[in-house]
């Protein structure tokens, strides 16, 4: 039996369009739920949420079954991290922060088994190979796995061609919020000059053999970035939808005395 086919790879290569949501409230069951609502991915927030790799594995075990593929980022580019969570079950893995191309061919390495790669060779009693009933996980999971690096600050756009000539880098992420502060709008990724270099850099991802991805705050703001080439656009975060929606209630209840 091989590794699990991952269809969001599949979606990334063929420039398939993707519309998902950003999951921070690191609660299994509201995970679970959020799989059911039909977005074709997900992502597992372990850098702003508060999740570790239990939580991170529990939202995993959650989604199992779920049309959503769970994008799970990590903390921090580090090796030791990828491991941890491919072992766990994810096989696309987000990465914030990366800047140069080196960096980009560390965590490609970190994806994948040797001679490809670095990974650690310790999934026979993990979940990401259902506990060894894959019998042909490490010689096929090279295949299914699937990198996407996060560019987020004026070097990753100045060294981005480079990044795009990575082998192992499946998509690439452009992050609003940290790449506006770099560019002297914190809290304003709105800014012209910040969505003309946002544009910019999704047209040539888009133009590689890479997918471009985004994060927005609603459907109007995605449209505009498919129509520039983006394939993978979250329109929403769920906290954010959560307490919208629970302010609206609140006022519209108080409304009635």
């Amino acid at each position: 039996m091989p590794a699990p086919k991952n269809s969001f790879k599949t979606a990334l290569a063929s420039k398939t369009p993707q519309i998902g949501l950003w999951v921070v409230t690191a609660e299994p069951s509201l995970a679970e739920m959020i799989g059911t609502a039909g977005f074709d991915w997900l992502v597992l927030d372990g850098e702003h949420a508060p999740n570790d790799i239990r939580s991170l594995k529990d939202a995993l075990t959650a989604l199992n079954g779920s049309k959503s593929h769970p994008v799970v980022r990590i903390p921090v580019g580090e090796a030791w991290m990828v491991k941890q969570v491919l072992d766990a079950g994810a096989q696309t893995v987000l990465v914030p922060m990366v800047d140069t191309a080196d960096q980009a061919r560390e965590m490609a390495a970190a994806m994948l088994y040797p001679p490809a790669g670095i990974r650690g060779m310790g999934a026979s009693g993990a979940r990401a190979s259902h506990f060894g009933e894959i019998a042909d996980y490490v010689a096929t999971a090279n295949d299914e796995v699937c990198l996407i690096v996060q560019a987020e600050s004026r070097a990753a756009l100045d060294n981005l061609d480079d990044i795009l000539a990575v082998e192992g880098v499946q998509g690439v992420f452009i992050g609003p919020a940290d790449l506006s502060a770099d560019m002297g709008y914190p809290g304003n990724p709105g800014a012209p000059e910040v969505q003309d270099a946002i544009e910019t850099a999704i047209r040539k991802i888009a133009a590689s053999d890479k997918a471009a991805g985004i994060l927005t705050s609603g459907t109007e703001p995605a449209r505009k970035w498919l129509d520039a080439g983006a394939t993978f656009v979250a329109v929403g975060i769920d906290m954010k939808l959560f307490s919208d929606s629970v302010r609206r209630l609140c006022a519209e209840g108080k409304a009635l005395l």
